[in-house]
């Protein structure tokens, strides 16, 4: 007998007939909500850019300073009033919820995450749509489980939250396939038919409402990019080498920065507003540097950065993104990570070419590769890095060199100890939330809001 934890009926009990219509209408559900979020996130940063970049430097930086100011101070202001588990990514928290370690509440969830994470990106943080869009459709599948009024037990409900949550990430990027791998590979950590079927659906499904209101066409458009051939494959690999190094350095910085907030004495409007000064003004210096980072990864992909610019640019995005995470602000790291590999990608492909040409004929290819491995290195999920690359860019040549590079960058990762980046902060969320929940008497059994 199964032990019933809250998710719905047993999974040997769930018959993939069933779970049909629920997957397909969480799929819709969190289409839309991926593309409204997407949409009109795009539209916040790409009018706050331009508007920054006709103004001149003395008026640029008060502007933009004010710019995150405002949105950082009332972004991290809602998360921690409204609905703390809203706070990061959201993507440990979801984990956390399918292994039945904490409950979430999707009415308070949902709203918060959308409107905190439009004010943070929007107003220049350093972090990426794909977290608040996977934790939005998490809270989806958990809300058509209970519109259909899902029994009480341990399964549909689970195979709905994670099928919401691939749904989320192929509504964000465009990237079926990607959704379901990543709810096989990193959210259900496991392979049962149930869930991947509602996966599937879910994913699929948000990934068509996806491109009807948001367009066909991947995210980042290649033209007329050769894919390296097996003599790239040795750069590949040392390429990924690098990244796994890399993946190490920013698991750490990450949560050192959480670490260092955590002991400044300041009310969450204060900490918002303080890392929003620190995009503003570096977006008031550069306006594409901050926000997601677009920008910067599709100049990046198209070589158009020049090589003694790029550690400039590499440095500064890793230290927005330290800065934007640690607030607690509602984001998440895939795109921020996406940006940081392919700016160094395309940086290793400038040496490797002056040093093996035949290795590097095309340095920016290297650009897209970086982007694979850092993800894997970080993430520690290979199979997501290698399809969501493929889905982002529609290069399905990149198959051998991604798969070397992701490879590389695992086995570095590993050896190295690191440990994967969304378990280190779920591990570190009960750890606090324990911490908070312990004595006086009188107040156990209150709520704990997470880390």
């Amino acid at each position: 007998m199964q032990q019933d934890r809250g998710f719905g009926i047993g999974t040997s009990e769930v018959k993939r007939r069933h779970i049909l219509p629920k997957a397909l209408v969480v799929g819709v559900v969190a289409g839309l909500l991926a593309s409204a979020f997407r949409e009109l996130l795009q539209l916040i940063e790409h009018g706050r850019t331009a508007y920054l970049a006709q103004l001149p430097l003395v008026e640029r930086l008060p502007v933009a300073a004010l710019c995150g100011i405002v949105g950082g101070g009332l972004a991290v202001w809602l998360v921690q009033r409204f609905a703390p588990d809203a706070t990061g990514s959201g993507i440990p928290q979801l984990k956390g919820f399918v292994l039945g370690e904490r409950g979430i509440e999707w009415r308070r969830l949902l709203p918060v995450k959308f409107f905190a994470g439009v004010l943070g990106i929007g107003g220049g943080f350093a972090l990426g749509r794909e977290g608040p869009t996977i934790q939005m459709g998490g809270g989806t599948g958990l809300m058509v489980s209970e519109w259909f009024r899902v029994k009480a037990g341990e399964g549909e409900r689970k195979a709905l939250i994670a099928g919401g949550a691939g749904a989320g990430l192929a509504g964000a990027f465009n990237a079926p396939l990607a959704g379901v791998i990543f709810v096989l590979e990193e959210l259900a950590g496991n392979f049962t038919p149930v869930v991947f079927v509602s996966a599937f659906l879910a994913s699929v499904t948000a990934d068509i409402v996806g491109r009807v209101l948001t367009g066909e066409m991947p995210v980042f458009q290649l033209h007329n990019m050769v894919a390296p051939g097996l003599r790239a494959l040795p750069a590949a690999l040392l390429l990924g080498a690098l990244c796994g190094l890399g993946g190490a350095i920013f698991n750490k910085c990450l949560l050192k920065s959480l670490d260092l907030y955590a002991r400044l004495r300041m009310p969450g409007w204060a900490i918002g507003a303080l890392a929003g000064a620190v995009v503003g003004i570096a977006s008031g210096i550069y306006p594409g540097v901050a926000g997601s980072g677009g920008v910067i990864a599709e100049r990046a992909l198209a070589g158009e950065i020049a090589l003694h610019w790029l550690p400039l640019f590499l440095i500064a995005r890793f230290l927005l993104t330290m800065a934007s995470y640690g607030s607690g602000a509602a984001g998440g790291i895939f795109a921020p990570l996406l940006v940081l590999g392919a700016l160094g990608g395309l940086a290793f492909g400038h040496l490797a070419n002056s040093a093996v040409p035949m290795w590097a004929a095309q340095p920016a290819a290297f650009a897209v590769i970086g982007m694979g491995g850092l993800l894997t290195a970080i993430v520690r999920a290979p199979l997501t890095g290698i399809v969501l690359m493929i889905e982002l860019t529609g290069k399905y040549d990149f198959m051998l060199p991604l798969l070397a590079c992701c490879l590389a960058a695992y086995g570095v990762a590993e050896g190295l100890r690191s440990a994967p980046i969304y378990e280190s902060l779920r591990e570190r969320s009960k750890l606090l939330a324990a911490a908070k929940d312990t004595p006086p008497a009188s107040s156990r059994g209150a709520s704990v809001p997470p880390a």
